[in-house]
């Protein structure tokens, strides 16, 4: 099983909302030109232990940049197996990965703000592009409960999408079709969210993207 789309969403970020206390999701607002998008992102997972691991590279470098700046505004769809792996692709130092809470008092402490630090970034620069993995959701003949443009559609599993050991998740593990968010900026240069669960493993199936071995439950310092 995999995801049962996936694609990689291009536009123009033009507003966002940060997670209420309580909510699991950032929502940004895209524009490709020709119509609206919500990209919803995961800051606290639904399952025991429940943080979200981040990684924030401020200077991505990577080959799959090129190959971005070709693509058309809006929706393309990603043959299985062919678009993004955390497990396989090196796009991060994996150690690098730190788990933070959705949100907490203070200044730039929680995912909400570290993921918020950059999007608005590149909502005040102009010709930034962003370009979000993942799923695509609608288009639904309803007003979008973030941003209320009609009809609602946009993107959502902006994580890590293999690894996930619970039944409900499994359908959803794949090789080959993980989330983030790339944003190019002028001067050729681009920054990168990595999100993963908790409770997902780095150990996968390459044919499957299932878990070898169930992650072990483990007390991890949360860091800023």
């Amino acid at each position: 099983m995999a995801l049962e789309r996936y694609a990689v969403l291009k536009g123009r970020p033009t507003d966002r909302r940060l997670a209420a206390e309580g909510s699991t999701h950032y929502h940004i607002r895209i524009d490709d030109g020709a119509r609206d998008h919500r990209v919803a992102v995961n800051v606290q997972g639904s399952s025991w232990p429940s943080l979200v691991e981040y990684v924030l590279d401020p200077d991505f470098e990577h080959p799959v940049t090129a190959r971005l700046e070709r693509l058309p505004p809006g929706l393309t769809a990603i043959p299985r197996g062919e678009g993004l792996d955390y497990v396989r692709d090196g796009l991060f130092d994996r150690s690098r990965m730190r788990p933070l809470p959705a949100t907490r008092p203070g200044p730039d402490n929680d995912l909400n703000e570290k993921i918020d630090h950059i999007v608005a970034r590149a909502i005040g620069e102009p010709t930034a592009m962003l370009y979000a993995f993942g799923e695509p959701f609608g288009p639904d003949p309803v007003a979008d409960h973030g941003f209320g443009f009609a009809p609602s559609r946009g993107m959502h599993n902006i994580h890590m999408n293999q690894g996930s050991p619970e039944e409900r998740f499994r359908g959803d593990n794949g090789t080959g079709q993980d989330g983030a968010l790339l944003i190019a900026f002028p001067q050729g240069r681009w920054a990168a969210l990595f999100l993963k669960f908790q409770s997902q493993s780095w150990q996968t199936d390459d044919a499957t993207g299932h878990p070898r071995h169930p992650v072990q439950a483990r007390r991890r310092r949360m860091q800023a």
